[in-house]
Protein backbone atom coordinates (compact mmCIF):
# COMPACT_ATOMS: atom_id res chain seq x y z
CA UNK A 1 0.00 0.00 0.00
CA UNK A 2 3.03 2.38 0.94
CA UNK A 3 4.40 1.64 -2.41
CA UNK A 4 1.33 2.77 -4.06
CA UNK A 5 0.50 5.88 -2.10
CA UNK A 6 4.37 6.81 -2.55
CA UNK A 7 3.87 6.67 -6.83
CA UNK A 8 0.50 8.47 -6.64
CA UNK A 9 1.87 11.23 -4.71
CA UNK A 10 5.34 11.38 -6.74
CA UNK A 11 2.90 11.64 -9.50
CA UNK A 12 0.42 14.30 -7.55
CA UNK A 13 4.15 16.19 -7.05
CA UNK A 14 4.85 16.50 -10.31
CA UNK A 15 2.12 17.20 -11.69
CA UNK A 16 0.95 20.06 -9.31
CA UNK A 17 4.16 21.94 -9.88
CA UNK A 18 3.30 21.58 -13.66
CA UNK A 19 0.11 23.00 -13.26
CA UNK A 20 1.23 26.33 -10.64
CA UNK A 21 4.04 26.81 -13.45
CA UNK A 22 1.54 26.84 -16.78
CA UNK A 23 -0.83 28.57 -14.35
CA UNK A 24 1.87 30.87 -14.02
CA UNK A 25 3.03 31.67 -17.70
CA UNK A 26 0.14 31.81 -18.66
CA UNK A 27 -0.74 34.92 -17.14
CA UNK A 28 2.74 36.36 -17.44
CA UNK A 29 2.04 35.73 -20.96
CA UNK A 30 -1.68 37.18 -21.36
CA UNK A 31 -2.82 38.65 -18.03
CA UNK A 32 -5.14 37.97 -15.15
CA UNK A 33 -8.72 39.04 -17.17
CA UNK A 34 -9.35 35.57 -18.24
CA UNK A 35 -8.45 32.18 -16.72
CA UNK A 36 -5.88 30.81 -19.29
CA UNK A 37 -3.69 28.91 -17.52
CA UNK A 38 -6.82 26.79 -15.79
CA UNK A 39 -8.42 26.40 -19.37
CA UNK A 40 -4.87 25.49 -21.15
CA UNK A 41 -4.47 22.77 -18.50
CA UNK A 42 -7.76 21.31 -18.32
CA UNK A 43 -7.40 20.94 -22.44
CA UNK A 44 -4.13 19.23 -22.09
CA UNK A 45 -5.30 17.48 -18.95
CA UNK A 46 -7.75 15.81 -21.16
CA UNK A 47 -5.47 15.13 -24.02
CA UNK A 48 -2.85 13.64 -21.63
CA UNK A 49 -5.54 11.25 -20.18
CA UNK A 50 -6.96 9.95 -23.19
CA UNK A 51 -3.82 9.70 -24.87
CA UNK A 52 -1.94 7.41 -21.76
CA UNK A 53 -5.37 5.93 -20.89
CA UNK A 54 -5.74 4.19 -23.98
CA UNK A 55 -2.21 3.30 -24.37
CA UNK A 56 -2.04 1.70 -20.95
CA UNK A 57 -5.31 -0.70 -21.57
CA UNK A 58 -4.32 -1.49 -25.17
CA UNK A 59 -0.07 -2.30 -24.49
CA UNK A 60 -1.27 -3.98 -20.53
CA UNK A 61 1.11 -1.57 -19.35
CA UNK A 62 1.83 -2.63 -15.15
CA UNK A 63 -1.11 -0.79 -12.95
CA UNK A 64 1.50 1.44 -11.16
CA UNK A 65 1.87 3.39 -14.61
CA UNK A 66 -2.08 4.41 -14.21
CA UNK A 67 -1.48 5.64 -10.63
CA UNK A 68 1.58 7.82 -11.32
CA UNK A 69 0.03 8.86 -14.52
CA UNK A 70 -3.69 9.12 -14.24
CA UNK A 71 -4.27 9.12 -10.39
CA UNK A 72 -1.13 10.74 -9.69
CA UNK A 73 -0.32 13.43 -12.27
CA UNK A 74 -3.47 14.11 -14.29
CA UNK A 75 -5.38 13.97 -10.84
CA UNK A 76 -3.03 17.06 -9.26
CA UNK A 77 -2.74 18.67 -12.74
CA UNK A 78 -6.14 19.47 -13.92
CA UNK A 79 -7.94 22.00 -12.06
CA UNK A 80 -11.94 21.10 -12.34
CA UNK A 81 -13.00 23.07 -9.00
CA UNK A 82 -10.95 26.35 -9.93
CA UNK A 83 -12.09 25.89 -13.22
CA UNK A 84 -15.62 26.72 -11.30
CA UNK A 85 -14.39 29.11 -9.28
CA UNK A 86 -12.96 30.91 -11.65
CA UNK A 87 -16.21 30.97 -13.85
CA UNK A 88 -18.65 32.26 -11.22
CA UNK A 89 -15.54 34.94 -10.30
CA UNK A 90 -16.26 36.38 -13.83
CA UNK A 91 -19.61 37.03 -13.38
CA UNK A 92 -20.07 37.54 -9.46
CA UNK A 93 -16.90 40.20 -9.26
CA UNK A 94 -17.08 40.93 -12.94
CA UNK A 95 -20.51 41.09 -14.38
CA UNK A 96 -18.90 39.35 -17.32
CA UNK A 97 -21.65 36.50 -18.27
CA UNK A 98 -19.83 36.41 -21.73
CA UNK A 99 -16.33 35.82 -20.90
CA UNK A 100 -17.83 33.40 -18.37
CA UNK A 101 -19.67 31.62 -20.91
CA UNK A 102 -16.84 31.14 -23.35
CA UNK A 103 -14.72 29.34 -20.61
CA UNK A 104 -17.60 27.47 -19.49
CA UNK A 105 -18.44 25.93 -23.50
CA UNK A 106 -15.03 26.21 -24.86
CA UNK A 107 -13.21 24.40 -21.79
CA UNK A 108 -15.92 21.74 -22.08
CA UNK A 109 -15.66 21.57 -25.63
CA UNK A 110 -12.08 21.84 -26.21
CA UNK A 111 -11.28 19.62 -23.05
CA UNK A 112 -13.80 16.78 -25.29
CA UNK A 113 -11.94 17.56 -28.33
CA UNK A 114 -8.32 17.30 -27.03
CA UNK A 115 -9.63 13.94 -24.83
CA UNK A 116 -10.82 12.54 -28.24
CA UNK A 117 -7.51 13.45 -30.11
CA UNK A 118 -5.15 12.27 -27.45
CA UNK A 119 -7.14 8.80 -28.13
CA UNK A 120 -6.95 9.04 -31.52
CA UNK A 121 -3.05 9.80 -31.41
CA UNK A 122 -2.51 6.37 -29.23
CA UNK A 123 -5.00 4.25 -31.34
CA UNK A 124 -2.13 5.85 -34.23
CA UNK A 125 0.52 4.96 -32.21
CA UNK A 126 -0.57 1.85 -31.51
CA UNK A 127 -0.39 0.98 -35.58
CA UNK A 128 2.85 2.01 -35.30
CA UNK A 129 3.43 -0.64 -32.55
CA UNK A 130 4.88 1.51 -30.25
Amino acid sequence: MWQKLLIVGFGGFIGANARFLIGEMAQRKWGADFPYGTFIINVTGSFILGLFATLTLSLNWRPEWRLLVAVGFVGAYTTFSTFEYETLQLIIEGGRYKAALINLLGSVLFGFVAGWLGIVLARLLLRWKV
